[in-house]
């Protein structure tokens, strides 16, 4: 009878256990990297980077996705605007994308910080604007404290930074965890993960649209790869505990800085993070947006752009141009 009632449960995980083996590799069939590897002292960062050419009138610009992101993402929203105005860098943080994951360093945004000023020197970029995504947003603004030479300004879109109320999705500890963790990685995330694509992506962007085209531009899937599904829990699970512990030293932040986010983000909340910033960081801009949620990097490109001008030293009027951004994005509620 024990026998009998266990066969079924392991045959289960004996089926999630070949699905995610051969998922794995038709994901990565079907979005193969499109980037460089790199060693970056021990293990190997994946970027992909847009020399500006003579006609650039911005200084170098590097970009970091945020949690479960890849290059793409950042990439599919900025390169055909900005390519040939600045050398572009846009990477996959340690662990994800096509990047290795490193030494235990990196499961920190400090750790991943000094991976990128390292990329940056073998990609023969000094200096940048450092644009922080989301998790993103928390390397950005280590990366500023840990090497404020090769900081030429911050720009910040819908950050994660600050402690906040509460933990995270239970999937995240669980993923987290030694040997249940690595399990469930191999047997469960992917199969739970691939029907939750499209809602998940539609949630993030809620309450506006989601491109038609983002799932195959961007290649979320690959975040549900075992490996890169449990870096991403470590970073998850573990940013709550590394923001109080360096929240206290954004003062020590001396560069130009521009925060955008909305008012309706269902991922991070943008009362403490971006108002934090705000406070924190002195001579920081916060440009804050009606109806906006937690991809300013979709929804308000152009306004990002602005952003990026007007910290390398143009004269931008950012909160008029967010309520033109809110009389379109009202306009499109109502329609």
């Amino acid at each position: 009878m024990l026998t009998a009632l266990l066969a079924a449960p392991l045959a289960l995980a004996l089926a999630g256990f070949v699905f995610t083996a051969w998922k794995t590799r038709a994901i990565e069939r079907q979005f193969p990297n499109i980037g460089e590897r790199i060693d970056v002292g021990g293990f190997s960062m994946n970027s992909v980077f847009i020399p500006a050419g003579a006609a650039a009138d911005l200084p170098p610009l590097v970009f970091i996705h945020g949690a479960s992101g890849n290059l793409r993402d950042q990439m599919h929203a900025f390169r055909q605007k900005l390519e040939g105005r600045a050398d572009l860098l846009f990477l996959d943080r340690p662990g994800h994308g096509y990047s290795d994951r490193g030494g235990p360093e990196n499961a920190w945004p400090d750790g991943q910080a000094d991976a990128v000023a390292r990329l940056m020197d073998k990609r023969g970029i000094g200096k940048a604007i450092i644009i922080g995504h989301s998790f993103g947003g928390a390397t950005a603004a280590s990366f500023a404290l840990q090497h404020p030479d090769k900081t030429a300004g911050l720009l910040f879109l819908a950050p994660a930074t600050h402690p906040w109320p509460g933990g995270v999705d239970w999937y995240y500890d669980l993923a987290k965890m030694p040997v249940i963790g690595w399990l469930f990685t191999r047997i469960v995330a992917l199969p739970a993960g691939l029907s939750r694509i499209e809602s998940g992506t539609r949630f993030v962007f809620a309450p506006n649209p989601r491109p038609d085209d983002y799932i195959t531009a961007t290649a979320p899937a690959l975040v549900l790869r075992p490996s890169t599904f449990r870096n991403n829990a470590i970073d998850v699970a573990s940013l709550l505990d590394y923001v109080g512990r360096v929240q206290p030293r954004y003062h020590e932040i001396h560069t130009p800085t521009v925060i955008i986010t909305g008012d309706t983000d269902g991922v991070v909340y943008e009362e403490i993070h971006s108002r934090g910033l705000a406070r924190d960081i002195a001579g920081s801009e916060l440009v804050w947006i009606r109806n906006l949620g937690h991809k300013p990097d979709y929804v308000v490109t152009d306004l990002a752009i602005e952003a990026l001008e007007k910290i390398a030293g143009e004269d931008r009027d950012l909160q008029e141009s967010a309520r033109r951004a809110e009389a379109r994005l009202a306009k499109d509620h109502e329609e």
